[in-house]
């Protein structure tokens, strides 16, 4: 009973830890598709990231104004110190140093592929019910996603009142997300089962 509570522990802290790796891979794609730096989410999610994204800014600034390597670093680092974490207390024992890297990897792929995926479910809700929001949720949405929409939309134009650009940009999601995150988490092995929520 004690071990099942003590791993039933360790998976709320993983889960935890994950949520945060969200957190930290949103402030990277919102800097990256230039949104609105001082919408109050955008704020948000900068004051809950900056004590692990701080350390790495004296270091590590943006390339080309847009990726901010300080947000990856942090994130990967995050993510692989908490699967040493949770070897480490289960007994385990150290996993193999490039089985970890792969884990790090796919954990910031899956937690980007998943940002997109849930923010275009929002992006297609949000033309339904209320197409011309004000909200800053609901504009942050909308300069997050138009990036990755934009070159699909030159190539698939809408048909009168249907974009089809969206299922498009879902088949390429779960495409990448099926074919190149699930080929690193099984070549991570051990480490690649703590990927994702």
């Amino acid at each position: 009973m004690g071990s099942q509570v003590g791993s039933a522990g360790l998976m709320l802290v993983n889960t935890l830890i994950n949520i945060y790796l969200f957190l930290l891979m949103l402030r990277f794609l919102l800097q990256a598709s230039r949104a609105d730096y001082y919408n109050p989410m955008s704020q948000s999610v900068v004051k809950i990231t900056q004590p692990v994204v701080g350390p790495f800014q004296a270091f590590l600034g943006p390339v080309a104004g847009r990726f901010d390597l300080a947000t990856l670093a942090a994130a990967f680092v995050l993510k692989v110190i908490s699967i040493v974490a949770i070897f480490m207390l289960f007994g385990l024992g150290m996993p193999p140093v490039v089985q970890l890297v792969i884990a790090g990897i796919a954990s910031l792929a899956n937690a980007i592929l998943k940002i997109y995926f849930f923010a275009l479910i929002v992006m297609i809700i949000l033309s339904w019910v209320a197409p011309n929001a004000s909200h800053p949720g609901a504009l942050l949405v909308m300069q997050l996603v138009e990036p990755i929409m934009a070159p699909v939309r030159k190539v698939i134009p809408p048909l009168g009142m249907i974009d089809l650009s969206p299922i498009v940009v879902f088949i390429a999601i779960n495409l990448i997300d099926g074919l190149v995150v699930g080929s690193l988490i099984r070549q991570a092995g051990a480490p690649g089962a703590l990927v994702g929520l």
